[in-house]
């Protein structure tokens, strides 16, 4: 407890100045009569004045302090208060996990069915021009003595050895593997207080959403507010926070992050495009105290010199007990759980996907039907049977919708078909509202697309309720553009690969 500040000699308060020693030391002379008025020499009514002054200068300046410090706790309230919200509504974005599925579905708490993904460490390297599927099976016949595990919330945090901080992670991994769910699980574990409480402030901006405002003019401090509107009442740039920005989906970013341009940007009120508030960010120029983490499937990885990264890790999906412990959590019927695990473990291939969380999630869909409720037909062994009996299984679920009766299999199949195959020749995973009326695609029919196989086709509100379109993954579309190649040629005599 702090002692008493007691105040002499005419010290009212600390700063304040005292009594001129002069005066001071002076006796005010009063008459000996009592019966007469007392009278103030001159020197008394100085005494008076200064006395007077001095208390109006102690006033003024207590009032000055106390409308100082009221401001500054209100600041620091209105911070701590901002603060407070963009952890309650990250938890709310993030608690819950729509697997496959658009927002529309039922959803599930991302804690009760999170599964650990394993994670290593790695070197940058080269950039592998296998398909995704192959470089899984390579990874699967890797020794795992060759590799450093670690875990998601660990990524900035030194491994033994290591001495120096680290600012910017790389994390990489084939489509579907589990990088979004890993930044979910990241942000979630943070804003319930679980894990690295030492940073204040988390802003996720995915590239899918970034990419609506391509055209935009302006500061990062305005980027966040248009994001984050609770940042209005914070000064970000201050030492104060320590900020961690997470760019999840580099692969899918529209913008032209130019890394050899000489456009240095060092205040966050300076407004410029967005391609270079971005760039600047990710080397440091701006907030250079700030932690970055990118998310990026591995074709798109070396767009960010490895001079501005730290460290770079691999998801690298589920090892074979996850894979186990993924379907016993995601089915209840344990028996039949065991059966799946089985039948995917019978065929190499099956099981090799396996390693993709996505493909799981498939593979119980598709299975635990087909076996629960005893349905005719072979049970898939490869691939394409896998995904045929899945978009089947989504069609009929589609037919068991009581509107949009008159959308046709064949046409929404072939349509979807088409947006995929044109698409992935653009190399191009999500869409926009132009990307799908250049395929013949609109707006109204789009939704209803969505709408009707939100397990396959998905329509998520980003910035500003612009439309964002997806598979809900890179094998669904290339299945689907390999049905619509096929069909091409089948039904119409039309080779599409000829007009590439």
């Amino acid at each position: 407890m702090e002692d008493k500040e007691t105040f002499s000699d005419g010290e009212f308060s600390p700063g304040c100045s005292r009594i001129p020693k002069t005066l001071d030391s002076k006796r005010v002379s009063m008459n000996s009569d009592r019966s007469k008025d007392n009278i103030l020499t001159f020197e008394e009514k100085q005494i008076s004045t200064d006395l007077s002054q001095l208390h109006r200068q102690r006033s003024n300046s207590l009032t000055h302090s106390c409308v100082s410090m009221k401001s500054e706790a209100s600041m620091e309230s209105d911070s701590q208060l901002a603060q407070s919200t963009i952890r309650s509504n990250l938890v709310k974005k993030f608690e819950c996990l729509y697997e496959g599925t658009s927002k529309q579905g039922n959803p599930t708490l991302l804690n009760e069915i999170y599964t650990e993904l394993y994670i290593t460490e790695t070197e940058s390297g080269e950039i592998s021009n296998e398909h995704e599927v192959r470089q899984i099976e390579t990874h699967s016949r890797r020794a795992a003595t060759e590799e450093t595990p670690i875990t998601c919330n660990d990524i900035f945090r030194p491994l033994p050895g290591q001495e120096k901080p680290i600012r910017t992670v790389l994390t990489k991994g084939v489509a579907g593997i589990g990088k979004t769910v890993s930044v979910q699980k990241f942000i979630l574990d943070w804003a319930e207080g679980k894990e690295n409480q030492d940073v204040q402030l988390i802003f996720p901006l995915p590239f899918r959403e970034i990419n609506l405002m391509k055209d935009k003019t302006l500061s990062l401090s305005d980027l966040l507010h248009v994001f984050y509107p609770e940042t209005k009442e914070m000064d970000i740039s201050s030492d104060e926070y320590k900020v961690l920005f997470i760019f999840d989906g580099l692969d899918e970013c529209r913008l032209s992050l130019d890394f050899q341009s000489d456009v240095r940007l060092c205040d966050v009120s300076e407004s410029a495009s967005v391609d270079m508030l971005l760039m600047n960010l990710i080397v440091g120029n701006l907030l250079p105290s700030a932690l970055i983490w990118i998310t990026s499937r591995p074709a798109a990885a070396d767009l960010v010199p490895s001079e501005c990264v730290h460290r770079v890790t691999e998801v690298r999906g589920f090892n074979d007990p996850q894979k186990e412990e993924y379907f016993r959590k995601r089915i209840s019927d344990q028996s039949l759980a065991d059966i799946i695990i089985s039948h995917l473990k019978s065929s190499r291939s099956l099981y090799i996907m396996c390693h993709i969380p996505v493909f799981c999630w498939i593979s119980a869909t598709v299975l635990e039907k087909m076996l629960s409720e005893a349905e005719s037909g072979e049970i898939p062994k490869t691939l394409t049977q896998m995904y045929t009996h899945f978009l089947i299984l989504q069609t009929n679920i589609k037919q068991e919708k009581d509107y949009e009766k008159t959308v046709k299999d064949e046409d929404m199949i072939l349509k979807l078909g088409k947006l995929a195959f044109q698409q992935l020749v653009k190399g191009n995973l999500i869409f926009y509202e132009e990307d799908l009326r250049e395929c013949g695609i609109e707006e109204t029919e789009a939704s209803v697309y969505s709408g009707l196989c939100t397990q396959i086709f998905r329509e998520e509100l980003g910035l500003n309720h612009g439309k964002v379109f997806c598979f809900v993954h890179l094998s669904i579309q290339e299945h689907l553009a390999a049905l619509y190649a096929h069909l091409s040629l089948m039904k119409k005599n039309r080779n599409v690969f000829i007009t590439l």
